[in-house]
């Protein structure tokens, strides 16, 4: 087989196996994995010996034929050292304008790089700033949309999306504690709406709350236009007085709470949930999120520091308790009727 280097042992045995032991020459190709003009060619160089069957040349020790000459090589470093900042593009084009240079581009990079004639520009590490997460609950809320997988759909299939489900998401960073609501679409009235839900169960409004750059979020400006228009979210919160605080693009990292609560709504809800339509969706939904504020979290911790395993209701008791100790510092703005999350979720 082309690209197969036989050993002159195995020449042997195959050898062995068709002129000594009369095999048939296809069974021999078979077992050896070789072509019959190979067993013709290693009979014709045989002469009972070793020796006689190893390879004669190898490409391992060969250089290449067309490989850089030392000329080439001079001329290169040489041009490098007069063009620091050139790139290789820019030298490349003057080598082959130059000095008649007919490689191609990529033997040229490779050539370069390995050589080290052109070092890597050495980066920085980055190393991720710790997350300034705040002690008092109502200063800072994680908003997010996720798909409810359509595994979990175990009703009458419909066209278009029709069995299409949507989960809002809201997490106060200091508590940990989440509200959470499906929709049957996704879009700036339905955040508008999940938004108000959100501060009734809560109880106080926020002063910030974090999102993505979503279209649900956020309008991205349109070619043309000086400022984009403003989104029904922003007109909202400007009202609140709230302050709406968008992550930096393609770093989700940044809304991790939001985003480690839906791995764990995978994980202990949707890997288990089957429902046939959105009443019924929406029953487990609520079942889910009083399980999840009632259930402890390690990442929460005491005034001290410790970490203790409250869950996010226990950890709202303790602020409370704290922020009746010292009202002069926090400024939390209640709700004057809060819901409850059952009210939440019928209202």
């Amino acid at each position: 087989m082309r690209g197969v280097n036989f050993s002159a042992y195995h020449k042997k045995q195959a050898l062995k196996m068709w002129l000594i032991e009369k095999e048939p020459i296809y069974k021999v190709t078979s077992k050896f994995k070789c072509t019959e003009r190979s067993l013709w060619r290693w009979k014709s160089i045989y002469d009972g010996t070793l020796e006689s069957l190893k390879p004669k040349t190898s490409r391992k020790g060969m250089l290449h034929p067309n490989r850089h000459t030392d000329e080439e090589k001079e001329k290169i470093i040489k041009y490098f050292k007069d063009h620091p900042h050139v790139s290789f593009n820019g030298a490349y084009g003057d080598l082959r304008a130059k000095i008649a240079y007919k490689r191609s581009y990529g033997g040229f990079y490779n050539f370069v790089r390995k050589n080290n004639i052109r070092p890597h520009k050495q980066y920085e590490k980055y190393v991720p700033q710790p997350y300034d997460t705040p002690e008092m609950l109502g200063v800072k809320w994680q908003m997010d949309v996720k798909y409810v997988p359509k595994e979990c759909f175990a009703g009458e299939v419909l066209y278009g999306h029709e069995n299409r489900y949507y989960q809002y998401t809201m997490i106060d960073e200091a508590t940990r504690e989440r509200f959470i609501f499906p929709y049957r679409e996704f879009g700036a009235r339905t955040t508008v709406n999940f938004v108000k839900r959100a501060i009734a169960y809560f109880g106080y409004a926020p002063s910030t709350i974090q999102t993505d750059n979503g279209s649900e979020f956020t309008n991205v400006r349109k070619h043309g236009e000086k400022e984009p228009k403003k989104h029904a979210l922003d007109i909202l919160l400007d009202n609140l007085k709230i302050k709406h605080q968008l992550i930096r693009a393609y770093t989700p990292r940044l809304n991790g709470k939001v985003e480690r609560s839906h791995r764990s709504d995978q994980e202990s809800f949707y890997n288990y949930l089957k429902f046939k339509g959105y009443d019924e969706l929406k029953k487990k939904m609520l079942k889910w999120n009083i399980a999840y504020n009632k259930r402890p979290h390690a990442s929460l911790k005491n005034r001290e520091g410790k970490q203790v395993w409250w869950s996010p209701l226990e950890k709202r008791a303790d602020l409370l308790k704290l922020l009746e100790e010292k009202k002069e510092e926090y400024a939390v703005r209640f709700v004057k009727t809060p819901l409850t999350i059952r009210q939440a979720y019928a209202a």
